[in-house]
């Protein structure tokens, strides 16, 4: 489902909304969009940053619930429960910054067909033996990495060898995702 600008910053606006009423007053009443697109059912991923460094990054895959209550959901989700941080506190809320990733379906992708995976286009999910890692389509384009890097990376991210990808055991997936932030999407 392609956003239009109005639909990115109106889930920018409810994922901002989202986070500052939970991490000031604890609580969380979703906010309705303006947007019948926004309604429709979609996996999403919130990336906080401050000062320009990572502050949280949680997500949802399953499109099972709609794209606006999964995006504040996540929000809240990535600024008090990412087990790598503690829980944004209100001081810092004016320096978080958010971005968010809104994911197309997920597709199996076969042994033979991994050289269509395109640096900056695809987030790749690696599972073998109930262990899963997952990298959104911007980190392989940020980090510089080419094909091989990104797939041994995201095996890294699941706790598995580097070179799990190459096991035919292990299964591979890629996702594509319309990424957009305060930064970039500004009204």
């Amino acid at each position: 489902m392609p956003l239009n600008h109005e639909e990115k910053i109106e889930l920018l606006r409810l994922a901002r909304g989202a986070i500052e009423d939970y991490v000031r007053r604890r609580e969380f009443l979703p906010a309705a969009p303006q947007s019948e697109n926004l309604r429709q059912k979609g996996g999403a991923f919130v990336t906080l940053e401050a000062d320009g460094e990572l502050r949280g990054c949680i997500g949802h895959l399953a499109a099972d619930k709609p794209l606006f209550l999964t995006v504040q959901e996540m929000a809240i989700e990535a600024a008090t429960g990412d087990p790598r941080f503690p829980a944004v506190s209100p001081e810092e809320l004016p320096r978080i910054e958010i971005e968010i990733s809104v994911l197309s379906p997920i597709e199996s992708l076969p042994r033979e067909r991994l050289n269509e995976i395109e640096i900056g286009k695809h987030g790749l999910i690696v599972a073998h033996r109930g262990r899963r890692g997952l990298l959104l389509p911007q980190v392989a384009k940020e980090e510089g990495w080419d094909r091989e890097a990104f797939l041994a990376a995201t095996c890294r991210k699941a706790g598995l060898p580097m070179d799990a990808w190459k096991n035919p055991e292990t299964r591979i997936e890629v996702f594509t995702a319309e990424v957009f932030s305060e930064r970039n999407s500004a009204p």
